[in-house]
This record gives C-alpha cells, sequence and structure tokens, in this order.
C-alpha cells in the first residue's frame, strides 16, 4: 500500500492490550484489523469490544494483506518468535518493551528486518508523551545549560498485590530492571543521549512471592530475577547518571532529576505521557512549573509514529535501534552486577527527533 490509513495487527490480548486498543481504535491514519491470541476466545472478546473485524491465531492475523503493522503484545519470552514471524510475512513490527530476552537476539531480529527492508519499532513510547517532549524542548533551549548528572528512582512494593497474573513479571527478560527500566533508561537516552559504560549492583529480597488479587489470589510463586538494582550509568556526552529500580520497597518513589550547569529539570514518571515538569534555577527558593505541550493520549503514540513515518519515508522515533542500546544497557547492568566490573556498551544511538509541539494523534495526515 502506498497512501491512507496503515493498517495494523494486535498479537496478544492481555492486559495492556485494552491500552493499546482504546487509542489505536480512534486515530483515524491507522486502521485496527487483527486482534490475535493464544487464548482464540481471549482475542474474539478483545475484537468483538473494540470492532476490530478480524480475530484468531497469529497465522490469523498475519495473513490479511492489509495488514502493515504488527504490534506485538505477547510476553518478553515471545517477542522474538513473534517480531520475526511477522517479519516473515512481510510484516512491520512494533513490540512492547523489551525488545527481546538478550541483546544477541535483538540483534538478529534487526538484521532480519534490514534484510527485508522492513521496519522495527518498540515500546516505550512514553518519551513521546508531552511531559518528556517538553523536557527535550526545554534542555535543548539550553534552559539548564549543559547536563552534567541525572538522578533516576522507581521504587514500589511489586507488582504481584494487583495484577493477576505476575510471575512473568518475576521471570527472565523482567523484574524491575527489564519490565520498569525501559521507561527510565528511554527516558534518559532521549535527553542525554547513549550510553557509554554502566556499573551496577542487585539483589533479590525474597525467593517466592505471593499472588494479591483475582482467581490465584493466594499463589506462591518462585521469583528467577533481581527484584533490587542499583546501576551508575555514564553517558557518550559526558553526563552520568544513577539509578534505582526496585520492587523491594514498601514506599512508592518515582523521579528523574537532570542537573545542568545553569540549574535542575525535574521530570514527570516516564511511565506516563503528561507532567508535570519542573525547573530550579540556582539561587531559586523552590521548583518552578513549566508549561507541558503536546499530547498525553497514552499508548499507542510510538505505533502512529511509526505509521507516519512509514508513509512519510522518514524515520520513526519509537526505535528498533533506541530499543536495542536500551535492552544492551539493560542487560550491561545485569552482567555488571553479577561480575563487579565495568561494562562497556558496543551499540550507540541518535537521540530521536523532538516532535513538533503542536503533533496531533487525532488529526488525519494521510488521506
Amino acid at each position: 500500500m502506498t497512501g491512507g490509513p496503515v493498517g495494523v495487527a494486535l498479537v496478544g490480548a492481555g492486559a495492556i492490550s485494552d491500552a493499546y486498543l482504546r487509542n489505536l481504535t480512534t486515530f483515524p491514519d491507522v486502521r485496527v484489523l487483527g486482534v490475535a491470541d493464544l487464548d482464540v476466545a481471549r482475542a474474539e472478546e478483545k475484537a468483538r469490544a473494540y470492532g476490530v473485524p478480524v480475530a484468531g491465531d497469529v497465522d490469523a492475523v498475519l495473513a490479511v494483506p492489509e495488514v502493515e503493522i504488527v504490534v506485538n503484545l505477547t510476553i518478553p519470552a515471545a517477542h522474538a518468535a513473534v517480531a520475526t514471524a511477522a517479519l516473515r510475512a512481510g510484516k512491520h513490527v512494533y513490540g512492547e518493551k523489551p525488545l527481546t530476552l538478550d541483546p544477541e537476539e535483538g540483534e538478529k531480529l534487526l538484521a532480519e528486518a534490514a534484510e527485508r527492508g522492513l521496519r522495527v519499532g518498540n515500546a516505550p513510547d512514553t518519551f513521546l508523551g508531552a511531559g518528556l517532549q517538553s523536557a527535550q524542548r526545554a534542555l535543548a533551549s539550553g534552559l539548564i545549560g549543559a547536563p552534567v548528572a541525572a538522578t533516576a528512582v522507581m521504587q514500589n512494593s511489586g507488582p504481584e498485590s494487583w495484577h493477576p497474573n505476575p510471575e512473568f513479571l518475576f521471570q527472565r527478560g523482567a523484574g524491575p530492571l527489564f519490565d520498569i527500566g525501559p521507561y527510565y533508561l528511554t527516558a534518559l537516552v532521549a535527553a542525554l543521549g547513549p550510553v557509554a559504560k554502566v556499573a551496577a549492583t542487585a539483589r533479590k529480597a525474597r525467593p517466592y512471592r505471593v499472588i494479591g488479587s483475582g482467581p490465584k489470589g493466594g499463589t506462591r510463586f518462585a521469583v528467577e530475577v533481581p527484584t533490587h538494582v542499583m546501576a551508575l550509568l555514564d553517558f557518550a556526552g559526558g553526563a552520568s547518571a544513577s539509578s534505582t529500580f526496585s520492587f523491594d520497597s514498601p514506599a512508592h518513589v518515582t523521579m528523574i532529576e537532570i542537573i545542568g550547569t545553569e540549574g535542575s529539570l525535574s521530570l514527570p514518571d516516564p511511565n506516563t505521557f503528561g507532567g508535570p515538569l519542573k525547573v530550579r534555577a540556582a539561587g531559586d527558593d523552590d521548583w518552578r512549573e513549566l508549561p507541558v505541550e503536546g499530547t498525553a493520549v497514552g499508548r499507542g503514540l510510538g505505533v502512529l509514529d511509526m505509521a507516519r513515518a512509514l508513509r512519510g519515508d522518514v524515520p520513526h522515533r519509537a526505535s528498533g535501534s533506541l530499543a536495542l542500546h536500551v535492552l544492551e544497557a539493560m542487560a550491561a547492568i545485569a552482567g555488571s552486577a553479577e561480575d563487579g566490573e565495568f561494562r562497556h556498551l558496543s551499540t550507540t544511538v541518535r537521540e530521536p527527533e523532538p516532535l513538533p509541539a503542536d503533533w496531533n494523534p487525532e488529526e488525519a495526515t494521510l488521506y
């Protein structure tokens, strides 16, 4: 196809699919044509709820010729296999985070896409929201001078209290580093550029967790990955950052603060799309809130930007190369926590171009 709305199909009808379907079915530049899941009945239920014409297994939606982008919402262990199947069916792929379980798988995926002339995009797309986009513009304007350092913290007691099926969030490819870390690391890379090297420590507070809600409430399950990770990051541009990712804290804390030569910038929660965004200059008594410009409609912005970029033959922002760099940073953090050594990254990436402040997902631009 060469014009008009871009056909999209979702693979994975779990909890996160509603957030995507609510938005993608309202964006005029995309058309949701299919929903797939291992549980076909669940796929059919979601398709009925959102008026999607095709529901079934993966093969069913890959067979729809008008589908151009497959949105891969499966669990991390299935990301590489589903994405590869979509590429081999001639479809572009936009996946949930992380890109794959490890950088080697990610490199193979991007290489196959390049060989086939297809695109890979990946969550998180929260950095395209009004809050973090306004932060990028503030940094580019020199509001706080040259960035020197950053602090990023995400800590809570873990998702098992509210998630009905939390086991996968404590398995390889998840935990606080790989499940929540992508939001923070992507925001930092978008603001400060690529990571050059990392060092880290990690701990696992308890070998088991207990499901706190839903049909499986009270069920105990094993924890396979560290649940408290602390990392130092050096960026190629000269800035550094300290970061904490934890499912072991009774206190809920989310923050990113960037210190510059002329002041500090307090960013919004990078797992959200809005504000607040605050600045504090040298000599100020308190933080001052900055205007936030852009869209905050939520998940799916990366898919939409990819669809518009596909039609316009320009780069999309939530790219596979950005996701691979963040994945390598996380793998390097995990490796450093095991061996106690600094890990140098082999990948790099250019900071994504900021969206225009008036970029409107609800405006039809392709027809």
